[in-house]
């Protein structure tokens, strides 16, 4: 008696044309290997001229010129020339030396806004998370991210802190 033949399994048109698209599988590599090379990159010691250009937030009173503030931005984007920052640097968080009655003063990245808090008053656009960092001092400032918050010493050294 002969024996039986399977019959061979018919591959749906989908699985039979391959995608040029990448997989989902694919494109989370990517982005995780991307996630690794910014991380990277933002844990580099930070350059004298960057940091000489965060101090200013606290010159010149409450509120800063536009000219100050685009000096500022135009540092940060000098800094870090090989990545697009907006969506992931939310803002920079210092301690503020204008008097007793400020904390802390943030130039918030996307709005290009440098303001002074007072104790108490609540900082914008998740920059808070950096407050008591910035008050309890060690740090010229902080680098506040949509994952982290980057503080950055006065040698220009980068501690990460999630």
């Amino acid at each position: 008696m002969p024996k039986p033949m399977l019959k061979p399994q018919t591959q749906s048109r989908t699985d039979s044309v391959p995608s040029l698209k990448p997989s989902q599988e694919s494109k989370q590599k990517t982005n995780q290997l991307d996630m690794m090379k910014l991380d990277r990159l933002l844990r580099k010691t930070r350059s004298k001229p960057y940091m000489d250009a965060i101090q200013h937030l606290d010159a010149g009173g409450h509120v800063c010129n536009s000219q100050q503030t685009k000096e500022i931005i135009d540092a940060i984007q000098m800094e870090f020339p090989e990545v697009e920052l907006s969506g992931v640097l939310l803002g920079i968080v210092s301690k503020c030396y204008l008097g007793d009655d400020y904390e802390v003063h943030s130039l918030d990245a996307t709005g290009d806004i440098i303001e002074h808090f007072r104790r108490g008053q609540p900082l914008k656009g998740g920059l808070e998370k950096a407050r008591a960092i910035a008050i309890l001092g060690g740090y010229e400032f902080i680098e506040v991210y949509s994952d982290c918050c980057r503080a950055v010493s006065s040698n220009g050294n980068v501690s990460v802190i999630k």
